[in-house]
């Protein structure tokens, strides 16, 4: 089958600055991969990429055999520091991906401020929720518009322990009740990663490049816990681990 993403040996970089080289993975329909890496490695470039926000330097990314040349409405993207426009309340920004692809579905916007935790916030404004609940208003934004792609940026990264344990449970959730969406999750927590990827990619950096790609044999559904029970758990982690560690071939 073709895959619903495929990334073809994708190189970019700044200046003289090489950032990527020769970057190669698909993603299967419903599919959740996670990227994982260091900070510099290009995690974040990587997915620009892939969001049509920056063209490579050579390679090309491709959604169902189209080369992504472009921001497409078919894909929505969830960055790290939110995103969200402080004079929008939590309900016009959740609805401002709707508004700009022309349509109007305030049952749509509803329903995901009660999936999310943000029935009772809708007249609030950024600057007067927490960080978990931005990051909440930021993935229901994404959502809103049924993304065929959803590409998510290290989205919980700058959370507290617990605030990030929930919202990965309900990203869980999304996956298991959504079958249309298919995603790339970046991140550089390998528990984060084995938690939510049906398959890890880690990337080396300086340039990055894929060092491994390893498929996660823990059913669905998850949990953090049961994760970390899993027989499997160990033996992921330590062969992500040595991935990202390697030192480079000479």
């Amino acid at each position: 089958m073709q895959p619903r993403i495929a990334v073809e040996r994708v190189c970019h970089g700044f200046g003289r600055r090489p950032v990527l080289e020769d970057v190669s993975f698909d993603v299967a329909q419903h599919e959740l991969v996670c990227v994982v890496g260091q900070s510099g490695c290009g995690k974040t470039t990587l997915l620009r990429i892939m969001a049509g926000l920056l063209q490579p330097l050579s390679g090309a990314v491709l959604v169902d055999g189209e080369v992504v040349a472009g921001p497409s409405p078919r894909t929505a993207m969830v960055f790290q520091h939110f995103g969200l426009f402080p004079w929008k309340s939590v309900r016009a920004n959740i609805a401002y991906g709707l508004a700009v692809r022309g349509r109007r579905d305030p049952e749509r916007v509803a329903a995901l401020m009660r999936t999310m935790g943000l029935a009772d916030a809708g007249d609030r404004y950024p600057r007067q929720l927490s960080g978990g609940m931005r990051q909440r208003v930021g993935l229901a934004r994404a959502l809103a518009v049924d993304p065929e792609v959803l590409l998510m940026d290290e989205p919980f990264g700058s959370l507290d322990a617990i605030t990030r344990e929930q919202l990965q449970d309900e990203l869980l959730r999304i996956w298991e009740r959504d079958r249309e969406v298919t995603g790339v999750f970046i991140t550089h927590d390998i528990d984060e990663a084995i938690l939510l990827g049906d398959r890890v990619i880690a990337l080396q950096p300086n340039p990055g490049r894929v060092s491994l790609q390893l498929e996660v044999p823990i059913p669905r559904p998850r949990s953090a816990l049961g994760v970390r029970a899993h027989a499997a758990y160990p033996d992921l982690r330590a062969e992500i681990w040595e991935a990202l560690r390697a030192e480079p071939a000479p």
